[in-house]
């Protein structure tokens, strides 16, 4: 009943804190398209792919007490870190799980800032496309975050290296 939730639950597991409501969607995008079973639906949104079902599961996953969030004025916005509860650790130990390894790949992208995982995203959103069009795209629809082309390439690269780590394990 709740396994999608649960594969959520396990990515908190895996991280132990995710702080940010952005970089907690990019990470579970990017997750998804380097094979594992997430499958929530994305669109593009200000920040790049972003899933209103994950949204969801979130805020269901705090109200079950599965969740705990802290919300934080950190400048002028708030931030939320999110971590499991004992009970959620508890629920999930009781959950079977059919998922390839996810600790390493989650703590992988969890050490990545927020910044750099909305262009690996976008990168990965745009997959489709050949790799000039890709950069327009994030020339044009990323503008003010000035990425340049050492950074796509760099999210390229950290793409490669996460769809091999995969399959390693």
């Amino acid at each position: 009943m709740l396994t999608e939730h649960a594969k959520i639950m396990k990515a908190f597991s895996s991280a132990g804190e995710i702080i940010g409501r952005k970089k907690l969607q990019k990470m579970i995008y990017i997750a998804k398209k380097v094979d594992f079973p997430f499958f929530e639906k994305y669109n593009f949104h200000f920040y790049g792919p972003y899933s209103e079902e994950l949204t969801l599961r979130v805020e269901e996953l705090c109200n079950l007490g599965f969740l705990h969030e802290v919300k934080e004025k950190v400048g002028g916005y708030s931030q939320y870190k999110y971590s499991l509860t004992d009970k959620g650790e508890q629920f999930l130990s009781h959950y079977e799980l059919d998922m390839p390894p996810l600790d390493e790949t989650i703590q992988n992208l969890n050490n990545q800032n927020a910044r750099f995982l909305e262009l690996v995203s976008t990168v990965l959103y745009f997959d489709t496309l050949p790799k000039e069009e890709v950069k327009n795209k994030i020339f044009t629809l990323k503008s003010k975050q000035r990425y340049t082309d050492e950074e796509v390439e760099e999210a390229y690269n950290y793409i490669e290296t996460l769809q091999k780590q995969l399959v390693v394990q």
